[in-house]
C-alpha cells in the first residue's frame, strides 16, 4: 500500500526547501498508516510546490474565493482501495510561511501538517461540520506527534504566555 508521490515545484522559494520529496512520503506513510486506509499499490499522489499566485488562481477557479490558501487538495474520486490516483495536493510557499512565522514553528514542521491535511482531504476526511472537524484534527494531531511534530492546533508560545 505504498502510494507513488510525484512532487513539482512551481516557484523558487520552494527549492531551498530540503528534500520535500522525504518529507512528503513520510508523512503520507504515517497518515495512511494512522487512518488505517486501504489504497492501491503504487496509486498516485501529486503534489505541486507553488507561490500564492498559483493557488490563488486555483482558488478562484474551484472554489470561488479570490485569495491565497495555504494547501488545496483536489480528489480523484472514485473508491479508494481501487483507484490508481489519489489526487493532487498543492501547498502554496508564501502562505505556508507566514503561517509558520505566526506560529513560531519550522516550517517543515507546517509543511508537514499541510501534507497530512491534505492527505486526509484525499481520502475522504472534511471539516465541514464540527464532528468531522474535531476527528480530522485528531488525525493530523496523532499523525503529526508520531513524527515528532509538536500539536499543529496549540497556541504559539508568545500567546500562550500571556
Amino acid at each position: 500500500m505504498k502510494p507513488v508521490i510525484d512532487i513539482a515545484i512551481e516557484t523558487e522559494a520552494w527549492e531551498a526547501f530540503a528534500d520535500p520529496a522525504l518529507l512528503a512520503e513520510t508523512v503520507i506513510g504515517q497518515t495512511i498508516s494512522q487512518s488505517g486506509v486501504r489504497i492501491a499499490d503504487g496509486a498516485e499522489i501529486s503534489i505541486v510546490l507553488c507561490d500564492d499566485a498559483f493557488i490563488a488562481e486555483l482558488n478562484r477557479k474551484w472554489r470561488r474565493l479570490d485569495k491565497p490558501t495555504n494547501v488545496l487538495s483536489f480528489p480523484s474520486g472514485g473508491p479508494i482501495a481501487s483507484t490508481p490516483v489519489l489526487g493532487d495536493i498543492v501547498i502554496a510557499f508564501e502562505t505556508a510561511a507566514k503561517e509558520a512565522a505566526e506560529a513560531e514553528k519550522p516550517l517543515r514542521d507546517h509543511v508537514a501538517h499541510l501534507l497530512a491535511h491534505g492527505f486526509l482531504h484525499l481520502i475522504g476526511y472534511d471539516h465541514v461540520a464540527d464532528a468531522d472537524a474535531e476527528a480530522m484534527e485528531a488525525m493530523e494531531r496523532d499523525v503529526l506527534a508520531r513524527l515528532g511534530i509538536a500539536d499543529p492546533y496549540a497556541a504559539p508560545r508568545a500567546q500562550a504566555q500571556k
